[in-house]
């Protein structure tokens, strides 16, 4: 999509107003999850003030019926509230201060996490805040390159990153197949996420109701081949095979 296309990058291309730092690759994401929001006066929540010109963004992007919150630990960014703007002063690793923001402001339509940038306090945000979220509702973490970056916590596939949290809830996402109850069972998350998506330095998860998969048959049978239903036990031998070598390549 070019810049013409994206009502986002095009805001950002001209932007005389307030400074807006962003990677670029950012804005086809943003466009393709928050396109639905657009006019239908969304709350929308966005760690990560600086000099508020993303807020500003939002807003035009948004429209006027949108309800625009920021937050950020420098209380200078308090200068920058404007009318249908309010700017909250706290530190996001705080769970009270988080939990006082849904309180007050309620159900949240879109979350753009884009804080402190340490693995814990975007994992506390997104414990804290993503369950209260509408129940369509959209959460964005960004900057996730910090999560391999160890001047900033991170390595790879190192725990207590977002990043590595955030492949521990693929399983959660997919719990309906678990045989393993015990070790991976459905859940809230399981129940409420419709979708992860996964993309260079962001993940975003899209909420919704989720009922237990199933499968429906349509057509007639042609090939009497029923063999692909069964595993069989070469395909699991493979799969404990496959299973050892993961173990052995960890180390």
């Amino acid at each position: 999509m070019s810049s013409l296309e994206n009502p986002l990058e095009a805001y950002f291309r001209n932007n005389d107003d307030r400074l807006i730092h962003k990677w670029i690759h950012y804005f086809d994401i943003y466009h393709r999850h928050f396109e639905r929001f657009r006019g239908k006066k969304p709350v929308v929540l966005e760690f990560g003030v600086s000099q508020g010109g993303s807020l500003q963004m939002w807003r035009d992007y948004f429209g006027r019926g949108a309800k625009i919150h920021g937050v950020d630990i420098n209380p200078k960014c308090k200068e920058l509230e404007q009318r249908n703007t309010k700017i909250f002063i706290g530190d996001q690793e705080d769970r009270e201060f988080l939990r006082s923001i849904v309180e007050e402001i309620g159900p949240v339509d879109v979350l753009i996490e884009d804080g402190g940038h340490l693995g814990p306090q975007q994992i506390a945000t997104y414990e804290e805040i993503y369950p209260t979220m509408s129940e369509d509702g959209v959460f964005l973490i960004e900057d996730l390159h910090t999560s391999y970056w160890p001047k900033w916590g991170g390595g790879y596939r190192k725990p207590g990153t977002f990043m590595q949290y955030a492949k521990g809830l693929t399983d959660k996402l997919n719990a309906w197949h678990s045989k393993q109850p015990r070790r991976l069972q459905v859940d809230d998350f399981t129940r409420t996420t419709k979708s992860m998506h996964f993309y260079d330095s962001i993940v975003v998860f899209e909420r919704g109701s989720v009922v237990k998969p199933h499968a429906e048959k349509t057509g007639k049978a042609t090939v009497n081949d029923p063999q692909w239903k069964r595993p069989g036990r070469l395909a699991g031998l493979r799969g404990r095979l496959a299973g050892l070598r993961g173990r052995l390549s960890r180390g």
